[in-house]
């Protein structure tokens, strides 16, 4: 990571940080490209100059950076900070930047940008995401235009005005929507089992489960089975550990979802966190993927229309593996070129000419293996290296890839070819679902 920090005193700091805001620049709209992997958004965001990528998360209230991934950038205006959050530790040190300038396509433009800097390289989401991921941007993002999400098209557009959707809002679903610490929460219908009890939930689009659930802070909370006990993500302050299992039915709005899988994090992850009065969890990027939403911070609206990924089942990694994506190195490739004619004695001798090329790869390993899964049953291990799975070598595929397929369909048969310690192994499992819901 390159940083050149300037360190230019407080005063200014404190008068920037309240015009931290995007602004649309001779436009009425703007219209942004994303990344879609694994239900997290991720767009591209021009940082003093430095094109970086940022994860798109309501869920934070902040602007974060924690990754350069070796490009050069110059912050200003810094003073030392502590961050606390989901995971097990209770801080960690970074620093605070102000007044920089972020360019987000032609027409959005913040001139006066604050941004948290941690410093702690071990928190760096790229690894498991697959790309590059420099940081995480939130609340200023969203709160002076209304911000509409195509998730089909992999589109955000950004309007000047709520008037200018007028006509399109009307086939929505409108919803009220509460921002509280710079960030947006309503109230859904949550059913365990036969009982239908209104929540206050975070809508947390850095968060790729459907939904999370605070035990400990619902009263009598009872446990659906089968659940099972599991690494659910990462938080600030380390790895989040608790139990999944599906309910019964997810309701928002006039919208129901059936048996969707649901995360609930320990009482030891969410200790440090400083939750807001009355919140029972999260709603994430796995039920927001399935419309087409429209967020209205200024007016405290949130507008749904069912795009065609709704009906989708709710399915899970069924494998047990965590992965990640541990850097790149050159694969030789063989590539045909051409095929010519030649004359020999007399006959026709056709002679294919091959061209051997290197390029970058990924390297996949082993992040961890769920205990009594499928993938721990057939001897899987942390760090094993991916060399094939199912005959397509992992060089070739994307964490994208991978995810899908171990999400597909219970049954299915996986073959994986790892090397342990120099040494090539083939083991084999059956996708299993572990958390089916039981009435």
């Amino acid at each position: 990571m390159k940083l050149k920090l300037f360190l230019l005193g407080l005063f200014l700091s404190i008068f920037v940080n309240a015009q931290n805001s995007f602004e649309l620049i001779n436009t009425k709209k703007a219209v942004i490209p994303f990344q879609f992997i694994n239900n997290l958004i991720f767009i591209p965001v021009n940082v003093n100059g430095a094109e970086l990528t940022f994860l798109l998360d309501t869920g934070v209230a902040e602007t974060i950076l924690f990754s350069l991934d070796n490009k050069e950038i110059r912050l200003q205006n810094v003073e030392k900070v502590k961050f606390s959050g989901l995971g097990g530790n209770v801080s960690i040190d970074g620093f605070k930047s102000d007044h920089n300038i972020a360019r987000i396509g032609k027409s959005l433009i913040n001139n006066s940008m604050s941004i948290y800097l941690i410093i702690d390289e071990s928190f760096n989401i790229s690894s498991h995401v697959g790309i590059p991921v420099n940081g995480i941007i939130g609340y200023h993002f969203f709160k002076n235009h209304p911000v509409s999400i195509n998730y089909t098209s992999k589109k955000i557009t950004i309007y000047e005005s709520t008037e200018l959707l007028s006509s399109k809002l009307k086939r929505y679903e409108e919803l009220p929507m509460s921002i509280e610490k710079y960030k947006p929460y309503l109230y859904a219908d949550v059913e365990m089992t036969n009982e239908r009890k209104s929540s206050k939930l975070l809508i947390d689009l850095g968060n790729s489960d459907a939904i999370w659930l605070f035990p400990a802070l619902i009263k009598n909370f009872v446990y659906n089975r089968p659940n099972i006990d599991d690494f659910i993500g990462r938080g600030f302050n380390g790895d989040i550990y608790g139990k999944r299992s599906r309910i019964h039915n997810f309701y928002l709005g006039d919208f129901r979802f059936e048996k969707p899988l649901t995360a609930m994090p320990d009482e030891f992850s969410i200790q440090h966190v400083n939750l807001v009065e009355g919140r029972k969890g999260s709603i994430g990027g796995e039920i927001m993927r399935r419309f087409t939403t429209v967020f209205d911070y200024a007016n405290g609206k949130l507008y749904l229309r069912k795009n065609k990924n709704f009906d989708d089942p709710f399915h899970f990694n069924m494998s047990g593996l965590d992965f990640k994506q541990d850097g790149l190195e050159w694969k030789e490739d063989i590539v045909k070129i051409e095929t010519k004619k030649t004359a020999l004695t007399g006959n026709e001798v056709y002679t294919d000419s091959f061209q051997y090329k290197f390029s970058l790869k990924p390297v996949f390993l082993i992040a961890g293996v769920r205990k009594d899964s499928p993938a721990y049953h057939a001897g899987l291990k942390k760090e094993d290296k991916i060399i094939s799975i199912n005959g397509t070598l992992a060089s070739n595929m994307t964490m994208e890839k991978i995810l899908e397929l171990m999400k597909s369909y219970e049954g299915r048969n996986i073959t994986m070819v790892i090397e342990r310690k120099n040494e090539k192994l083939t083991l084999h499992f059956t996708l299993e679902d572990p958390i089916p819901y039981q009435e």
